[in-house]
């Protein structure tokens, strides 16, 4: 008999349409095609042709598709109309909600600008918000950075002029050995995948230092499980291991960084610790070849490592002599810190002749030709393919800063930044500290601000202090407290807002920054902050607004709410004036575009700014006749000019002969030329200029012709940071700006200008006899923020997350599967699901962040396992130390820049003898805006 196939149709038609755009479900910006049938969207996958994934698409990405269909996304403003925390709400229209915002805000700017605090979250167009506040004139602004890793970026910058990240990126081409120091896992996380999959499919090692095995570090040949806080006194004992073998890159510490450049050794002297410098400020050496002292970019300079200066009977010598004396010292020598770390002597041993024998034995030749900042020509480059990646794991601690310029100099001594092989920066960086801003604060009622409100400063003549000494921020940012705090406090705003220290505000204004809950540390105190009032009944925080696309348990907490857009609904810029999608061969920006119309009445956040600054008439925004110069953002994106010929977006400019890239005047049609493309813009290095950047003729000319500087801005790298030796001056008694007298021993303790390694604050401020056990937080790779807690697809990967203890501590409780652990702090309680994990360090417990959700939030049920077995360990966790005795609170940050010391935390943990039903602590639930999301949900995608 004949048998009979079935028909079926192998390819059928899944789209009508596919529309490119750039993916926001984390800060990998990576390129999507949104395929759409019938106007809506049926489902996203990566785009081949896009620079940072290259058609990866990771979990997150596709489940994009599940944020337009959320149920918890919010309709319409809302006016509060009962108690704060109540959640009782009443629709408004937008003409309404932009009314009673600019009724707040016209006031304040008129009468004092510092009344309004403006911080967002995790939005990727600071350089578009700080433009608005500093308009408006309000000192108080900064976005997330202050409590994610501004450790991790300021000790790049001011050490090396960039960082990791969005910074820089590994020679993935090139790199034989890998090694990651507490990477967070949902960031980056497609080009590291694609990074990692090419070097090990060649042979290359990987090794991961974290306290936890998961993620990159479940896929290196070699994972070291580091005490946490420890890995600053783990990446010197390398270093002293490296000097100590002589395996450092003696030419390119001389020719690139300020290894020979003279230092002032005189105690007695106001100047010393500073540079000699020359009558033009340049930082002096001794050229090898005359002997003679000469400005370290003097044309045909030889710098000398080893020679010294003497005049005035004053003996300067160069900064390579202070490392040699630093850490050859025996107390960064394996034995003597290995207990500390958790890591056996021989295996710091091991790790560092790794690296020496891959850096050096290893070494290759690229033939390039290039010329160098001092005028040389070079035929060749020099490769040591040994590269590094590291993020927020040794950035959240009170010794961050000086672990992260640690791990910098490591980098540097073995020659491997900027060269084939190595760490690479992405376009805008490599920048010196002196091409950045400094931090401007001047408040004049009913006028802009006198400068970009955060920045780099370079002595205490930078602090943004008052007349009086106090602080001209309501974070406290640029302050002796905290004196480098690029990215400002965002964790300490709610709580210095509510003390009135260093003054009161009228109206906090948030965005995208779920403060009442997984974004901030002592969430129950935070809650208890914004829903206090004074003797009089009312609100010690007078008026909040916030805006979010969803119904988050900061929703309940404000006065109006200003609904977002989801990002497929949405114009977006991703600038190289902010965070661009560069990668280390090229300079690209993106944006994004609405791929589809809101069915709800919402508005994109940046667009709503704009109304309002319309509304209000800010300058920056406002024509000479009265009239708006920006509809919206993407006419702003457009339009706006942060200098001639410089804007947002840096493609399809118009210049004198048609379209050019880089510089130019602004082309109405730019962002249909951006759609063409895919939604991005790219421009590649020329070969020449591919490596040595902070010092390549053709880079620096390159970059001008982009608009990324000026004019070229060579520079060497600051391995010793003069800027922190001033303020250790100051603290010493010098200069005319003196900080407080209880904090000058902290300050010439901790801002020492060659990294040092001091114990996290919190190890010396509770008994960590009672609290022997580290805490610590992850973002898991399958979610960015809260935001993707609530995804129905993601949901199904992370619904609940338990505590994971390792096996020491999993026994010596008697633990088994399905039991529940008390864990205690300093600050608070918790009670909370566990599950065993060998692979841990021994003294660490661990959780997934922004799992938990509060019963009521984001459209679940109550009964939903976040809000049921999902938890948050920010109730452990305070903004302030524990109290020392000494009459103060301090501040629960690194006290350079100010960062959260999220992983600062000291628990114990016992076995719950009456398990509860849900976590504790548990909170009432709150009213949402939005209705209960269906049981299932379903729908259709065309016929």
């Amino acid at each position: 008999m004949t048998h009979h196939q079935p028909k079926i149709d192998t390819s059928p038609k899944v789209s009508d349409e596919v529309r490119k755009t750039t993916c926001y479900m984390c800060a990998c910006r990576c390129g999507i095609n949104v395929h759409m049938k019938d106007g809506k969207v049926a489902y996203i996958e990566g785009n081949r042709d896009h620079p940072v994934n290259k058609g990866v698409l990771c979990a997150k990405g596709s489940a994009g598709i599940m944020q337009v269909n959320a149920p918890s996304r919010l309709r319409a403003p809302l006016k509060r109309v009962g108690p704060r925390g109540s959640g009782e709400f009443e629709e408004i229209s937008w003409d309404e909600a932009l009314q009673i915002a600019a009724d707040w805000l016209e006031p304040i700017r008129e009468e004092n600008p510092e009344k309004l605090a403006f911080f967002t979250g995790r939005d990727q167009s600071q350089s578009f918000t700080s433009f608005w506040a500093q308009n408006f004139g309000t000192p108080n602004y900064a976005a997330h950075g202050g409590f994610c890793s501004v450790n991790m970026a300021a000790a790049g910058i001011y050490t090396m002029g960039g960082a990791f990240w969005e910074f820089g990126q590994p020679d993935w081409d090139h790199t034989k050995l890998f090694m990651l120091f507490g990477v967070a896992e949902d960031h980056d996380s497609n080009p590291i995948k694609i990074g990692i999959g090419k070097i090990k499919a060649r042979g290359a090692r990987v090794i991961g230092v974290n306290p936890i095995r998961s993620g990159y570090n479940a896929v290196a040949d070699d994972w070291v499980g580091i005490t946490p806080g420890t890995d600053g006194l783990f990446i010197l004992s390398l270093i002293h291991e490296l000097m100590k073998a002589g395996k450092i890159d003696l030419d390119y510490l001389a020719r690139y960084t300020n290894a020979p450049v003279l230092v002032n050794g005189d105690e007695k002297s106001p100047d010393y610790g500073l540079f000699l410098r020359d009558e033009d400020g340049k930082p002096l050496v001794i050229d090898r070849k005359t002997g003679k002292l000469t400005a370290f970019d003097k044309p045909g300079v030889r710098p000398d490592l080893h020679a010294t200066h003497r005049a005035a009977g004053v003996t300067h010598r160069p900064v390579m002599h202070l490392m040699a004396e630093r850490y050859l010292d025996k107390q960064y020598a394996p034995e003597a810190v290995a207990e500390r770390c958790g890591i056996k002597a021989d295996k710091i041993r091991t790790i560092a002749a790794e690296l020496a024998r891959v850096a050096f034995d290893e070494a290759f030749e690229l033939d390039h030709e290039w010329t160098d900042f001092r005028g040389e020509k070079h035929t060749k480059m020099m490769g040591r393919p040994v590269s590094f990646h590291s993020m927020r794991g040794v950035s959240a601690h009170s010794n961050g800063f000086q672990t992260c310029r640690a791990l910098h100099v490591l980098q540097i001594i073995l020659g491997t930044v900027e060269v084939p092989g190595g760490f690479r920066f992405k376009p805008p960086y490599p920048k010196p500290v002196s091409a950045h801003p400094k931090p401007h604060a001047k408040v004049t009622p009913g006028s802009p601000l006198n400068g970009p409100h955060l920045g780099f400063v370079q002595g205490p003549d930078d602090l943004v202090l008052k007349e009086d000494g106090s602080a001209g921020r309501i974070d406290k940012a640029f302050t002796w407290e905290n004196p480098m705090s690029s990215h400002g406090l965002m964790h300490m705003v709610i709580s210095n807002a509510h003390a009135g220290d260093p003054y009161k505000i009228d109206t906090l204004f948030m965005y995208m920054a779920n403060m009442s809950w997984n974004s901030s540390m002592n969430t129950k105190g935070v809650m208890e902050m914004l829903t206090d009032t004074d003797e009089n009944g009312d609100y010690v925080i007078p008026r909040i607004i916030y805006s979010d696309a969803y119904s988050s348990e900061m929703v309940a907490y404000s006065d109006l709410i200003l609904p977002d857009t989801t990002y497929l609904e949405r114009h977006d810029c991703i600038s190289l004036l902010d965070r661009p999608i560069c990668e280390a061969d090229g300079a690209a920006d993106a944006i994004r575009w609405p791929v589809i119309e809101p069915d709800r009445d919402v508005r994109g956040f940046q667009t709503v700014l704009v109304q309002l600054a319309n509304k209000m008439k800010l300058p920056g925004f406002t024509n000479d006749d009265g009239s708006a110069k920006y509809e919206d953002y993407a006419d702003y994106m457009v339009n706006h000019e942060r200098r001639p010929g410089i804007g947002p977006l840096a493609g399809w400019r118009m210049g004198d002969k048609g379209l050019q890239h880089g510089r130019g005047a602004p082309n109405e049609g730019q962002l249909n030329s951006y759609i063409a493309n895919g939604g991005f813009f790219v421009k590649h290095i020329p070969e020449a200029a591919a490596y040595y950047k902070p010092w390549s003729k053709e880079y620096q000319d390159w970059a001008v012709g982009m608009g990324i500087y000026d004019s070229p801005q060579p520079y060497i790298f600051d391995l010793y940071v003069e800027t922190m030796r001033k303020f250790q001056l100051a603290a010493e008694g010098h200069g005319d700006r003196q900080p407080p007298d209880h904090l000058r021993e902290r300050i010439k303790a901790t801002m020492d200008p060659l990294p040092i390694w001091y114990a996290p604050f919190e190890d010396d401020n509770v008994d960590t006899a009672e609290f022997p056990v580290h805490a610590l937080t992850q973002r898991p790779m399958a979610m960015y923020h809260s935001w993707g807690t609530q995804n129905a697809w993601l949901r199904q990967i992370h619904g609940r997350n338990p505590l994971y203890v390792p096996t020491k501590i999993w026994k010596a409780n008697g633990f088994a599967e399905g039991d529940w652990a008390s864990v205690t702090s300093a600050h608070g309680e918790i009670i909370v699901p566990v599950a065993h994990m060998a692979a841990l360090n021994e003294n660490t417990i661990w959780t997934w962040n922004a799992i938990g959700k509060r019963k009521g939030a984001w459209a679940l049920g109550e009964d939903a396992s976040e809000a049921t077995k999902g938890f948050l360990l920010n109730h452990l966790i305070h903004e302030l130390q524990p109290p020392k005795g000494d009459g103060l609170r301090w501040s629960n940050s690194d006290p350079i820049t100010g960062q959260a010391a999220w992983f600062d935390l000291r628990v114990k943990v016992a076995k719950a003898s009456a398990p509860p039903d849900v976590s504790q602590p548990a909170f009432d639930p709150i009213k949402s805006p939005v209705a209960k999301g269906p049981s299932e949900l379903t729908w259709k995608v065309g016929k």
